[in-house]
């Protein structure tokens, strides 16, 4: 051991909460250092402190009489950090080059702290109360919460107890206190992160009591947690996804409008609406089948699996055609077998049903029939349940929608191979995502897939599993909270959640709240306008000025797709959300904190969506990282300013960051469209910007895992300017097995004060347009496969 040193008595003395982070009947027998572990045996059981990186440290609790499990549904990183052990009288800090535990014997205590800062302690470690078990933790005074999950209760969510149980949650408004996809997962404005390393139900307390403590309390399971620390929220947010696994790059048709209702009823109702969205030239890549697909009613056919023939008399051919279209198809699938459907016996016998205490299927009622529910931890039940999907996707089924998978009832009595409801409703939605998932990579190794589902677990995004924020209400009130609830959960690994564009639940029709809606969709992860079906969600079927906005949404989505693909790259190399508080931009100003009416949109987009009703004008905040222009206007608003921004109708407000690169494509009417031989470059010029940034990430749009197969080209984009001269380049980094491609470039320079003197491109001078009243200079950069392209405008 090594001798004490300053750092553990300073620490010591640091920590106001080590007063609280006590356990008097604990006693500690021995610490010692095993390897890259720290063992604390104490009177009543052991504790296993384990550094995985410089930043993420994990702690388990192991009672006496019982033996470790180290299973984790969410943990995919292997401990890969050293740790040193420093001793004085009274603590032991194990600590790594940034995270350190400090272990005091008596009275005994566990705290954190990072680079020598303290961050949280252990109040008295793992008790019982009750049914419940339960560990809490002292908090500072002011600092912020956030985590547990998809809820709609503010951005701070210090104050609340929140339930672990998945719950769907039909037609919630501005609050839902418990919805289909928790996680026992906080983050403190002091910069950490705590995930507890256990899906069993239970509750996550907030400091509902107002006594400065957090506290997780789960029914059973692992008693085990993973503290994470950091410098900025981008790099807990790579530090958590390191931890738990990074969301796979959708296929590039994820990015454009999809079709969906509740639901097409047949198979010319679908083949209507598709060309319904042709002729009226609407951009579309994805049509999503409801219930319908498998009967003519919501009740009595769900577990058939199979097309209705009545409905769909070729579905083969249907799919071929849209297809050929560049309309992808995506099925509903649902856990449930009902007792009426034509597999009901299939899956008695072939034993792929939960069953009761006497091994029997449990069978129950819910809204859609009896039923009983597939056992998604039986490994008979998955492999079942994979050969449906097995059998579809050759058929031409491009994606899957996993609906109701919370499982949306779940009687406490039922008992799966995995364990007991308790134990395995939490991670329902995860292993029915990682079903899917793995079936892709052994069967359809060339494909990525598509996977829609609204339930899932800490981790799930490593799965490709795309969430959506439920069946909320078709309202002003069911706006308001969804740009919250996708900051929350891009915080929280789960970055593609997104809502029901214009809402799901209720009969309104009101073209100001479709449209808004669809408006902020542009910039939310996945574009879906979906609905009960008494209320058109589609834009071809609702009012002629309605459609006319909607289109102009759309298209503008589609002109983004370079960008958002990048976002996405980022996303799936260092985990950051595609949409980011604005707290990502300024971790220090407290005002941002409960902050969820405007946020980032990708690094370098700005966007403040219009959530009320009749407003003519909204109050936007500059973060004071930068200057930004207006997307639309072209206007310029000083960072750290604020100003009170006009509406219009066709659009909502949008900023670009001084000195961004924006690319973006010619209008198409499907993805497949998309070649990336032609883009708009946009560039951000500024007089507070000397040198700017930015890139974009290209591949096939379709093979997994293109950028690790070197299957890829990376555009990187540099500014720099001095004096009467602003310069820019283009690098090329082409992978392995990828030929650079010849790509011309169509360059927009905004907020360019003059007529430039002259532009050059690549050394030689070339015609150019300067627009004074938009002030924008546009110009060509002719075809090209160089490395590198050069371009000097004199201002």
């Amino acid at each position: 051991m090594m001798r004490p040193t300053l750092c553990t008595a300073a620490l010591l003395l640091m920590l106001p909460s080590l007063a609280l982070a006590q356990n008097s009947s604990r006693t500690v027998e021995r610490i010692e250092q095993k390897g890259n572990r720290l063992e604390v045996v104490t009177n009543d059981g052991v504790y296993l402190i384990t550094p995985y990186s410089e930043r993420i440290m994990e702690t388990v609790f192991v009672p006496k009489g019982e033996a470790h499990d180290p299973r984790s549904h969410a943990v995919v990183m292997a401990p890969k950090a050293a740790g040193s052990l420093r001793t004085s009288a009274g603590a032991v800090e194990f600590a790594t080059g940034g995270i350190s535990a400090t272990v005091t014997r008596a009275p005994f205590g566990i705290s954190y702290a990072y680079k020598g800062k303290p961050l949280v302690a252990e109040k008295n470690g793992y008790t019982r109360q009750g049914k419940l078990e339960s560990i809490d933790f002292a908090l500072t005074p002011g600092e912020a919460l956030y985590g547990g999950g998809a809820r709609a209760l503010g951005m701070n969510r210090r104050g609340h107890r929140l339930p672990l149980y998945n719950k769907a949650h039909y037609g919630y408004g501005q609050k839902s206190e418990q919805m289909s996809y928790a996680m026992p997962l906080v983050l403190s404005s002091n910069m950490y992160m705590i995930h507890f390393d256990n899906p069993t139900t239970g509750f996550l307390d907030l400091d509902a009591k107002k006594a400065n403590v957090l506290s997780y309390e789960p029914s059973s399971g692992r008693k085990a947690y993973q503290v994470i620390a950091g410098d900025s929220w981008e790099q807990l947010a790579y530090e958590y996804t390191s931890l738990t696994g990074r969301q796979p790059l959708p296929p590039r048709w994820a990015f454009g409008n999809f079709a969906s209702r509740f639901g097409y009823h047949s198979e010319a109702e679908a083949r209507a609406t598709v060309d319904k969205f042709i002729a009226e030239k609407v951009p579309l890549d994805a049509i999503v089948f409801d219930l319908y697909w498998f009967g003519p009613d919501m009740r009595g056919s769900m577990g058939n699996f199979t097309f209705s023939k009545a409905q769909f008399p070729n579905p083969r051919q249907m799919m071929a055609d849209f297809s050929a279209k560049g309309v992808k198809t995506i099925l509903i699938t649902e856990p449930f077998v009902l007792t009426a459907s034509t597999r009901w016996q299939e899956a008695v016998d072939r034993k792929v049903l939960a069953t009761d205490d006497k091994g029997a299927p449990f069978r129950y009622d819910f809204y859609f029939g009896n039923t009983g529910l597939i056992d998604i931890t039986s490994p008979v039940a998955r492999s079942w349940f994979w050969d449906i999907y097995k059998e579809l996707t050759p058929m031409g089924v491009a994606g899957w929608w996993g609906d109701l998978g919370e499982p949306e009832v779940h009687p406490d009595a039922t008992r799966h191979v995995g364990g007991t409801a308790a134990q395995v409703h939490n991670i329902y939605g995860h292993e029915w995502a990682r079903l899917v998932h793995e079936g892709y990579r052994k069967d359809f190794p060339n494909q990525r897939p598509f996977i829609l589902m609204r339930s899932g677990y800490s981790g799930s995004q490593r799965f490709g599993l795309i969430p959506w924020s439920g069946d909320v209400s078709r309202s002003w009130d069911g706006l308001k909270p969804q740009p919250e609830i996708s900051l929350q959960m891009g915080m929280q690994g789960a970055a593609y959640m997104h809502s029901d564009l214009g809402g799901f639940a209720g009969a309104t029709l009101d073209d100001e709240l479709y449209t808004r809606w669809l408006q902020y969709g542009v910039f939310q992860p996945i574009f879906r306008p979906h609905a009960q079906e008494d209320v058109a969600s589609e834009p071809v079927f609702r009012s002629p000025a309605a459609l006319a906005l909607a289109r102009e949404a759309i298209r503008l989505r589609y002109r983004l797709l370079p960008y958002n693909y990048t976002a996405a790259f980022d996303n799936n190399q260092a985990g950051l959300p595609l949409m980011r508080p604005l707290m990502y931009e300024e971790p220090g100003n407290p005002k941002l904190r409960e902050l969820s009416s405007a946020y980032l949109w990708g690094n370098d987009i700005l966007v403040s969506p219009v959530l009320e009703a009749k407003k003519t004008a909204q109050e936007v905040y500059f973060p004071a990282t930068s200057a930004w222009i207006d997307f639309h206007t072209g206007q310029r608003h000083e960072g750290g300013s604020t100003a009170q921004v006009a509406l219009a109708a066709d659009r909502i407000p949008v900023f670009v960051r001084a000195g961004a690169f924006i690319p973006m494509a010619p209008g198409m009417q499907t993805t497949r469209d998309y070649s990336g031989k032609n883009i708009e470059l946009h560039y951000y010029h500024d007089r507070s910007v000397a040198a700017g940034s930015g890139k974009m990430y290209e591949d096939d749009g379709e093979t997994p895992e293109a950028f690790e197969k070197g299957k890829f080209e990376l555009l990187q984009f540099a500014s720099r300017a001095s004096g009467k001269v602003l310069e820019m380049s283009v690098a090329s980094e082409a992978g392995a097995n990828q030929r650079r491609l010849s790509r011309a470039l169509s360059m927009v320079v905004h907020n360019i004060d003059a007529r430039p003197a002259q532009v050059e491109v690549d050394g030689r001078a070339v015609q150019f347009d300067y627009q004074p009243d938009a002030r924008t200079l546009v110009f060509e950069a002719p075809a090209s496969d160089a490395a590198r392209r050069r371009i000097a405008v004199q201002l």
